[in-house]
């Protein structure tokens, strides 16, 4: 017999509540509500909610949410939002401590925005300002590995429209 979480289609997915960082808590633990997967949504909605959950200390929601757009988006940006994708997840590893996969995923993310806009030309798609994110992330990455790790999510989230911008 099979004792795994499963989902309504059989698929299996734990159903261990979460904290914040995506972190598994105790069964019967009150988590944080997890971010739905598999929704298609326009990309300035994909920017929106993800800022709002970076705002909020959610990174790794947020990476549901790029990752969303990776898989459901256009084949020309699916390299732009696998790198988004790739940022968030670096700033959850971050977050919980992890300094050398946090700055890792940082870099690359950093890495594949900036090689994604120079071979499409694109450099504010959907209103992101890649430039201030790719240096945020590179910023974030030497901070942590300075620090150790352990920073707070919500107050260094990056700002995905450029300084000043929600």
């Amino acid at each position: 017999m099979d004792a795994r979480d499963r989902d309504e289609e059989g698929r299996a997915r734990n159903a261990r509540p979460r904290d914040g960082l995506g972190r598994p808590l105790p069964y019967g633990t009150e988590g944080v509500a997890r971010q739905p997967e598999g929704v298609v949504r326009a990309p300035r909605e994909s920017v929106a909610e993800a800022q709002e959950l970076l705002d909020a200390g959610k990174p790794f929601h947020a990476h549901e949410v790029f990752e969303d757009a990776w898989k459901s988006g256009p084949e020309e940006e699916r390299e732009l939002w696998r790198g988004l994708a790739q940022l968030a997840v670096g700033l959850t590893h971050a977050a919980r401590g992890n300094v050398t996969g946090g700055a890792r995923l940082l870099r690359r993310g950093a890495g594949a925005v900036t090689q994604w806009a120079a071979a499409t030309g694109q450099r504010r798609p959907h209103e992101l300002d890649l430039a201030a994110v790719a240096a945020w992330a590179r910023e974030l990455a030497e901070d942590v590995e300075r620090a150790g790790g352990g920073i707070d999510a919500g107050a260094r989230a990056p700002r995905l429209r450029g300084p000043g911008a929600g």
